[in-house]
Protein backbone atom coordinates (compact mmCIF):
# COMPACT_ATOMS: atom_id res chain seq x y z
CA UNK A 1 0.00 0.00 0.00
CA UNK A 2 0.84 3.46 -0.39
CA UNK A 3 0.35 6.99 0.99
CA UNK A 4 0.82 10.61 -0.22
CA UNK A 5 0.61 12.38 2.76
CA UNK A 6 2.00 15.19 5.43
CA UNK A 7 6.32 14.72 5.80
CA UNK A 8 5.64 11.42 2.79
CA UNK A 9 5.11 13.72 0.05
CA UNK A 10 7.76 16.22 1.53
CA UNK A 11 10.00 13.20 1.22
CA UNK A 12 9.37 12.32 -2.19
CA UNK A 13 9.04 16.11 -3.97
CA UNK A 14 12.75 16.45 -1.93
CA UNK A 15 14.10 13.06 -3.80
CA UNK A 16 12.44 14.16 -7.19
CA UNK A 17 14.29 17.63 -6.80
CA UNK A 18 17.70 15.91 -5.58
CA UNK A 19 17.73 13.30 -8.56
CA UNK A 20 16.74 15.83 -11.37
CA UNK A 21 20.01 18.03 -9.70
CA UNK A 22 22.32 15.15 -10.00
CA UNK A 23 21.06 13.74 -13.39
CA UNK A 24 21.70 16.60 -14.92
CA UNK A 25 25.81 17.11 -14.78
CA UNK A 26 25.65 13.35 -15.50
CA UNK A 27 25.98 14.33 -19.16
CA UNK A 28 28.89 15.79 -18.90
CA UNK A 29 30.34 13.47 -16.52
CA UNK A 30 29.47 9.73 -18.29
CA UNK A 31 30.29 11.92 -22.30
CA UNK A 32 32.82 9.11 -22.46
CA UNK A 33 32.64 6.86 -19.49
CA UNK A 34 32.08 2.93 -20.00
CA UNK A 35 28.34 1.36 -19.21
CA UNK A 36 26.87 4.46 -19.46
CA UNK A 37 23.14 3.30 -20.16
CA UNK A 38 23.79 0.79 -17.24
CA UNK A 39 24.57 3.73 -14.81
CA UNK A 40 21.04 5.23 -16.35
CA UNK A 41 18.87 2.25 -16.38
CA UNK A 42 19.70 1.60 -12.51
CA UNK A 43 19.59 5.04 -11.57
CA UNK A 44 15.83 5.23 -12.64
CA UNK A 45 15.52 1.67 -11.21
CA UNK A 46 16.63 3.45 -8.02
CA UNK A 47 14.77 6.26 -8.56
CA UNK A 48 11.82 4.52 -8.42
CA UNK A 49 12.63 2.24 -5.68
CA UNK A 50 13.21 4.87 -3.53
CA UNK A 51 10.11 6.91 -3.96
CA UNK A 52 8.33 3.20 -3.37
CA UNK A 53 10.00 3.71 0.59
CA UNK A 54 9.11 6.99 0.62
CA UNK A 55 5.07 6.71 0.07
CA UNK A 56 4.79 3.19 1.49
CA UNK A 57 2.08 2.42 4.11
CA UNK A 58 2.83 -0.71 5.45
CA UNK A 59 6.21 -2.21 6.18
CA UNK A 60 6.32 -4.91 3.97
CA UNK A 61 6.14 -2.33 1.22
CA UNK A 62 8.76 -0.63 2.57
CA UNK A 63 10.82 -3.47 2.94
CA UNK A 64 10.03 -4.56 -0.91
CA UNK A 65 11.03 -1.38 -2.13
CA UNK A 66 14.17 -0.76 0.60
CA UNK A 67 15.73 -4.25 -0.93
CA UNK A 68 15.00 -2.91 -4.21
CA UNK A 69 16.97 0.18 -3.76
CA UNK A 70 20.32 -1.57 -2.17
CA UNK A 71 20.33 -3.82 -5.31
CA UNK A 72 19.88 -1.17 -7.75
CA UNK A 73 22.30 1.41 -5.48
CA UNK A 74 25.11 -1.41 -6.11
CA UNK A 75 25.34 -1.20 -9.45
CA UNK A 76 26.32 2.12 -9.08
CA UNK A 77 29.44 1.47 -6.75
CA UNK A 78 30.79 -1.53 -9.02
CA UNK A 79 30.15 1.26 -12.03
CA UNK A 80 34.18 2.01 -13.19
CA UNK A 81 35.06 -1.81 -12.46
CA UNK A 82 38.15 -1.08 -10.75
CA UNK A 83 39.72 -3.21 -8.11
CA UNK A 84 38.98 -0.31 -5.36
CA UNK A 85 35.18 -0.43 -6.85
CA UNK A 86 34.91 -3.95 -7.13
CA UNK A 87 36.04 -4.31 -3.29
CA UNK A 88 33.89 -1.64 -2.04
CA UNK A 89 31.11 -3.18 -3.71
CA UNK A 90 31.60 -6.22 -1.73
CA UNK A 91 31.53 -4.76 1.54
CA UNK A 92 28.21 -2.73 0.06
CA UNK A 93 26.46 -5.57 -1.06
CA UNK A 94 27.47 -7.62 2.12
CA UNK A 95 25.95 -5.36 4.46
CA UNK A 96 22.94 -4.58 2.41
CA UNK A 97 22.16 -8.64 2.09
CA UNK A 98 22.99 -9.07 5.66
CA UNK A 99 20.99 -6.44 6.67
CA UNK A 100 17.91 -7.83 5.03
CA UNK A 101 17.92 -10.76 5.94
CA UNK A 102 17.84 -9.89 9.53
CA UNK A 103 15.63 -7.23 8.55
CA UNK A 104 12.98 -10.13 7.18
CA UNK A 105 13.06 -12.31 10.21
CA UNK A 106 12.06 -9.04 12.07
CA UNK A 107 8.84 -8.56 9.56
CA UNK A 108 7.92 -12.29 10.06
CA UNK A 109 8.04 -11.91 13.65
CA UNK A 110 6.26 -8.65 13.48
CA UNK A 111 3.55 -9.97 11.51
CA UNK A 112 3.37 -13.14 14.03
CA UNK A 113 2.64 -11.14 16.91
CA UNK A 114 0.94 -8.07 15.66
CA UNK A 115 -1.30 -9.72 12.72
CA UNK A 116 -0.74 -6.82 10.92
CA UNK A 117 2.04 -4.75 8.82
CA UNK A 118 0.02 -1.46 8.06
CA UNK A 119 1.95 1.96 9.70
CA UNK A 120 -1.75 3.18 10.93
CA UNK A 121 -2.96 -0.16 12.93
CA UNK A 122 0.45 -0.77 13.74
CA UNK A 123 0.82 1.12 16.75
CA UNK A 124 -1.87 0.17 18.16
CA UNK A 125 -1.88 -3.55 17.63
CA UNK A 126 1.56 -3.57 18.76
CA UNK A 127 0.51 -2.03 22.32
CA UNK A 128 -2.04 -5.22 22.76
CA UNK A 129 0.70 -7.44 22.09
CA UNK A 130 1.68 -9.59 25.05
CA UNK A 131 5.52 -11.04 24.70
CA UNK A 132 6.87 -7.98 25.23
CA UNK A 133 10.47 -9.42 24.67
CA UNK A 134 9.24 -11.31 21.26
CA UNK A 135 8.46 -8.12 19.95
CA UNK A 136 11.11 -5.93 21.16
CA UNK A 137 13.29 -8.47 19.40
CA UNK A 138 11.62 -8.24 16.13
CA UNK A 139 11.60 -4.04 16.20
CA UNK A 140 15.50 -4.81 17.17
CA UNK A 141 16.19 -6.47 14.22
CA UNK A 142 14.36 -4.48 11.52
CA UNK A 143 15.95 -1.68 13.48
CA UNK A 144 19.52 -3.33 12.79
CA UNK A 145 18.66 -3.79 9.13
CA UNK A 146 17.72 0.13 7.91
CA UNK A 147 20.27 1.78 10.36
CA UNK A 148 23.22 -0.23 8.08
CA UNK A 149 21.69 2.10 4.96
CA UNK A 150 21.59 5.06 7.17
CA UNK A 151 25.28 4.10 8.13
CA UNK A 152 24.90 4.07 12.01
CA UNK A 153 28.20 3.13 13.42
CA UNK A 154 29.23 -0.40 13.66
CA UNK A 155 27.26 -0.53 10.21
CA UNK A 156 29.00 2.82 8.53
CA UNK A 157 32.06 0.74 7.13
CA UNK A 158 30.54 0.59 3.39
CA UNK A 159 30.32 4.87 3.58
CA UNK A 160 33.84 5.53 3.76
CA UNK A 161 34.53 3.00 0.80
CA UNK A 162 31.48 2.80 -1.17
CA UNK A 163 31.82 6.85 -1.69
CA UNK A 164 35.42 7.38 -3.31
CA UNK A 165 34.57 4.19 -6.01
CA UNK A 166 31.24 5.75 -7.21
CA UNK A 167 30.84 8.50 -9.76
CA UNK A 168 30.19 12.21 -8.16
CA UNK A 169 26.43 11.72 -9.24
CA UNK A 170 25.88 8.76 -8.05
CA UNK A 171 27.90 9.57 -4.52
CA UNK A 172 25.25 13.03 -4.21
CA UNK A 173 22.45 10.39 -4.32
CA UNK A 174 24.19 7.70 -2.10
CA UNK A 175 24.80 10.54 0.73
CA UNK A 176 21.86 12.82 0.09
CA UNK A 177 19.21 10.14 -0.41
CA UNK A 178 19.48 6.90 0.32
CA UNK A 179 21.05 6.92 3.58
CA UNK A 180 17.68 8.99 4.02
CA UNK A 181 15.47 5.86 3.44
CA UNK A 182 17.23 4.14 6.09
CA UNK A 183 16.79 7.34 8.46
CA UNK A 184 12.88 7.09 7.69
CA UNK A 185 12.95 3.28 8.13
CA UNK A 186 14.20 3.91 12.04
CA UNK A 187 11.75 6.18 12.70
CA UNK A 188 9.03 3.84 11.81
CA UNK A 189 10.29 1.44 14.11
CA UNK A 190 11.11 3.75 16.94
CA UNK A 191 7.07 5.83 16.54
CA UNK A 192 5.21 2.86 14.76
CA UNK A 193 6.32 -0.48 15.86
CA UNK A 194 7.26 0.49 19.49
CA UNK A 195 5.92 4.59 20.58
CA UNK A 196 8.46 7.14 22.27
CA UNK A 197 6.54 6.44 24.99
CA UNK A 198 7.19 2.95 26.01
CA UNK A 199 10.99 3.83 25.00
CA UNK A 200 11.68 7.43 26.86
CA UNK A 201 13.87 7.18 29.93
CA UNK A 202 15.00 3.38 28.76
CA UNK A 203 17.77 2.19 28.63
CA UNK A 204 16.94 1.03 25.19
CA UNK A 205 16.37 4.68 24.37
CA UNK A 206 19.75 5.63 26.15
CA UNK A 207 22.07 2.99 24.11
CA UNK A 208 20.49 4.30 21.12
CA UNK A 209 21.47 8.10 22.12
CA UNK A 210 25.01 6.70 22.81
CA UNK A 211 25.19 5.25 19.21
CA UNK A 212 24.30 8.23 17.74
CA UNK A 213 26.85 10.79 19.54
CA UNK A 214 29.60 8.44 19.34
CA UNK A 215 28.87 8.39 15.75
CA UNK A 216 28.54 12.21 15.42
CA UNK A 217 31.99 12.75 16.92
CA UNK A 218 34.03 9.70 14.95
CA UNK A 219 32.75 10.35 11.86
CA UNK A 220 33.70 14.36 12.49
CA UNK A 221 36.93 13.21 13.60
CA UNK A 222 37.54 10.27 10.59
CA UNK A 223 36.47 13.51 7.87
CA UNK A 224 39.19 15.89 9.43
CA UNK A 225 41.89 13.28 9.28
CA UNK A 226 41.09 12.09 6.29
CA UNK A 227 43.01 13.55 2.72
CA UNK A 228 41.05 12.69 0.33
CA UNK A 229 38.18 15.02 -0.47
CA UNK A 230 35.25 12.26 -1.97
CA UNK A 231 35.77 10.34 1.31
CA UNK A 232 36.30 13.12 3.54
CA UNK A 233 32.74 13.40 2.41
CA UNK A 234 31.43 9.90 2.98
CA UNK A 235 32.70 10.67 7.02
CA UNK A 236 31.03 13.27 7.11
CA UNK A 237 27.73 12.16 5.81
CA UNK A 238 28.19 8.84 8.74
CA UNK A 239 28.27 12.04 11.23
CA UNK A 240 25.38 14.06 9.56
CA UNK A 241 22.93 11.47 9.25
CA UNK A 242 24.07 10.32 12.85
CA UNK A 243 22.44 13.68 13.63
CA UNK A 244 19.45 12.86 12.25
CA UNK A 245 19.14 9.93 14.30
CA UNK A 246 20.21 11.50 17.57
CA UNK A 247 17.37 13.89 16.99
CA UNK A 248 14.99 10.85 16.63
CA UNK A 249 16.41 9.10 19.93
CA UNK A 250 15.36 12.13 21.56
CA UNK A 251 11.99 11.52 21.34
CA UNK A 252 10.94 15.04 22.03
CA UNK A 253 9.21 17.13 19.31
CA UNK A 254 11.49 20.19 19.09
CA UNK A 255 14.61 17.47 18.25
CA UNK A 256 11.92 15.59 15.77
CA UNK A 257 11.41 18.83 14.51
CA UNK A 258 15.43 19.10 14.09
CA UNK A 259 15.87 15.74 13.13
CA UNK A 260 13.19 16.26 10.08
CA UNK A 261 14.53 19.63 9.24
CA UNK A 262 18.24 18.13 9.02
CA UNK A 263 16.80 15.35 6.32
CA UNK A 264 16.03 17.83 4.01
CA UNK A 265 18.87 20.40 4.61
CA UNK A 266 21.67 17.83 4.80
CA UNK A 267 20.41 16.38 1.60
CA UNK A 268 20.62 19.92 -0.13
CA UNK A 269 24.23 20.82 1.13
CA UNK A 270 25.83 17.01 0.72
CA UNK A 271 24.02 16.88 -2.68
CA UNK A 272 25.78 19.77 -3.73
CA UNK A 273 29.26 19.25 -1.66
CA UNK A 274 29.71 16.21 -4.01
CA UNK A 275 28.82 17.38 -7.07
CA UNK A 276 31.42 20.19 -6.14
CA UNK A 277 33.59 17.64 -5.76
CA UNK A 278 33.34 15.72 -8.89
CA UNK A 279 33.76 18.49 -10.55
CA UNK A 280 37.10 19.34 -9.02
CA UNK A 281 38.52 16.15 -10.12
CA UNK A 282 36.64 15.51 -13.31
CA UNK A 283 38.28 19.03 -14.33
CA UNK A 284 41.16 18.76 -12.59
CA UNK A 285 42.12 14.99 -11.90
CA UNK A 286 43.05 16.31 -8.27
CA UNK A 287 41.58 13.79 -5.63
CA UNK A 288 43.65 15.21 -2.48
CA UNK A 289 42.53 17.80 -0.05
CA UNK A 290 45.64 19.55 -0.24
CA UNK A 291 46.18 19.53 -3.84
CA UNK A 292 43.58 22.12 -3.82
CA UNK A 293 45.70 24.88 -3.77
CA UNK A 294 44.37 28.06 -5.86
CA UNK A 295 41.05 25.87 -7.25
CA UNK A 296 39.23 29.16 -6.92
CA UNK A 297 41.38 31.00 -8.64
CA UNK A 298 40.58 28.32 -12.01
CA UNK A 299 37.25 27.12 -10.83
CA UNK A 300 35.40 30.47 -8.91
CA UNK A 301 32.22 29.54 -9.37
CA UNK A 302 32.65 25.68 -8.08
CA UNK A 303 34.16 26.99 -5.12
CA UNK A 304 32.04 29.17 -4.26
CA UNK A 305 28.89 26.66 -3.99
CA UNK A 306 31.18 24.64 -2.24
CA UNK A 307 31.80 27.45 0.62
CA UNK A 308 27.86 28.11 0.49
CA UNK A 309 27.54 24.26 1.48
CA UNK A 310 29.71 23.89 3.53
CA UNK A 311 28.59 27.34 5.52
CA UNK A 312 25.00 25.37 5.66
CA UNK A 313 27.04 21.81 6.84
CA UNK A 314 28.98 23.71 9.62
CA UNK A 315 25.24 25.70 10.33
CA UNK A 316 26.14 29.05 10.33
CA UNK A 317 22.87 30.88 9.40
CA UNK A 318 20.94 31.80 7.40
CA UNK A 319 21.18 28.08 6.01
CA UNK A 320 18.77 25.60 6.35
CA UNK A 321 21.85 23.87 8.72
CA UNK A 322 21.81 26.24 11.02
CA UNK A 323 18.14 26.50 11.48
CA UNK A 324 18.06 22.19 11.62
CA UNK A 325 21.27 21.79 14.22
CA UNK A 326 19.27 24.75 16.69
CA UNK A 327 16.47 22.73 16.68
CA UNK A 328 18.55 19.96 17.32
CA UNK A 329 20.31 20.99 20.41
CA UNK A 330 17.06 22.76 21.56
CA UNK A 331 15.58 19.68 21.19
CA UNK A 332 18.56 17.40 23.23
CA UNK A 333 17.83 20.14 26.37
CA UNK A 334 14.51 19.15 26.85
CA UNK A 335 15.12 15.70 26.84
CA UNK A 336 15.43 15.46 30.63
CA UNK A 337 17.64 12.55 30.35
CA UNK A 338 20.53 13.35 33.59
CA UNK A 339 23.88 13.66 31.11
CA UNK A 340 22.56 13.56 27.66
CA UNK A 341 21.21 16.62 28.24
CA UNK A 342 24.68 18.27 28.39
CA UNK A 343 26.66 15.76 26.41
CA UNK A 344 24.34 15.88 23.50
CA UNK A 345 24.63 19.72 22.62
CA UNK A 346 28.48 19.94 23.94
CA UNK A 347 29.29 17.12 20.99
CA UNK A 348 26.84 18.97 18.58
CA UNK A 349 29.09 21.81 18.86
CA UNK A 350 32.32 20.04 18.97
CA UNK A 351 31.10 18.60 15.08
CA UNK A 352 30.47 21.71 13.85
CA UNK A 353 33.81 22.77 14.92
CA UNK A 354 35.64 19.84 12.74
CA UNK A 355 33.41 20.37 10.39
CA UNK A 356 34.44 23.91 9.47
CA UNK A 357 38.04 22.43 9.84
CA UNK A 358 37.40 19.70 7.38
CA UNK A 359 35.28 21.62 4.87
CA UNK A 360 36.51 25.16 4.80
CA UNK A 361 40.49 24.84 4.01
CA UNK A 362 39.44 23.76 0.20
CA UNK A 363 37.63 27.35 0.51
CA UNK A 364 40.99 29.07 2.35
CA UNK A 365 43.50 27.78 0.70
CA UNK A 366 41.35 28.03 -2.80
CA UNK A 367 41.08 31.61 -2.78
CA UNK A 368 44.35 33.13 -0.72
CA UNK A 369 47.17 30.19 -2.23
CA UNK A 370 49.52 32.42 -0.86
CA UNK A 371 52.76 34.39 -2.26
CA UNK A 372 54.40 31.69 -3.34
CA UNK A 373 51.41 30.23 -5.63
CA UNK A 374 52.93 30.11 -9.04
CA UNK A 375 49.57 32.58 -11.48
CA UNK A 376 51.28 32.09 -14.92
CA UNK A 377 49.86 28.77 -15.47
CA UNK A 378 46.13 30.17 -14.39
CA UNK A 379 43.20 28.50 -16.51
CA UNK A 380 39.30 28.53 -16.30
CA UNK A 381 38.49 24.68 -15.47
CA UNK A 382 34.71 25.68 -15.04
CA UNK A 383 32.38 22.69 -16.27
CA UNK A 384 30.11 23.66 -18.68
CA UNK A 385 26.58 24.61 -17.89
CA UNK A 386 24.82 21.05 -17.10
CA UNK A 387 27.72 20.94 -15.07
CA UNK A 388 27.29 24.28 -13.30
CA UNK A 389 24.03 25.33 -12.87
CA UNK A 390 22.73 22.16 -10.73
CA UNK A 391 25.75 23.27 -7.75
CA UNK A 392 24.52 27.32 -8.23
CA UNK A 393 20.71 25.56 -7.74
CA UNK A 394 21.82 23.36 -4.93
CA UNK A 395 23.61 26.39 -3.57
CA UNK A 396 20.56 28.61 -3.22
CA UNK A 397 18.81 25.98 -1.78
CA UNK A 398 21.01 26.05 1.44
CA UNK A 399 20.27 29.42 1.81
CA UNK A 400 16.46 29.23 0.95
CA UNK A 401 15.73 26.26 2.93
CA UNK A 402 17.43 28.23 5.71
CA UNK A 403 15.43 31.85 5.34
CA UNK A 404 12.25 30.30 4.34
CA UNK A 405 12.20 27.23 6.95
CA UNK A 406 9.11 27.86 8.68
CA UNK A 407 6.40 26.22 5.71
CA UNK A 408 8.70 23.24 5.94
CA UNK A 409 8.72 23.56 9.97
CA UNK A 410 4.76 23.91 10.00
CA UNK A 411 4.44 20.63 8.14
CA UNK A 412 6.85 18.38 10.01
CA UNK A 413 5.43 19.62 13.62
CA UNK A 414 2.01 18.15 12.24
CA UNK A 415 3.91 15.04 11.20
CA UNK A 416 5.69 14.97 14.98
CA UNK A 417 2.38 15.86 16.84
CA UNK A 418 1.41 12.45 14.75
CA UNK A 419 3.51 9.92 15.89
CA UNK A 420 5.12 11.60 19.45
Amino acid sequence: TFQADGFRMVMALLTAAVWMMTTLPSRSYFAHARNRNRYYLFLLLALGATMGIFLSGDLYTTFIFFEMMSFASYVWVVQEETPEAISASRSYLTIGVLGGLVTLMGVFLLYHLAGTLQLDALRDACAAVENRRLLYAAGGCILFGFAAKAGMFPLHIWLPKAHPVAPAPASAVLSGVITKAGVLAVLRVIYYLVGADVLRGTWVQKGFMTLTLITVFMGSMLAYREPLIKKRLAYSTVSQVSYVLFGLACMVPTAFEGAMLHVVAHSVIKDALFLCAGAFIHQTGKTYVRDLRGIGKEMPITTWCWTIASLGLIGIPPTGGFVSKWELATGSLQTGLAGFDVIGPVILIVSALLTAAYLLPVTINGFFPGSDYDYSGLTNKEGGKLMTVPMILLAIGVVVTGVFAQPLINAIAVAAASVL
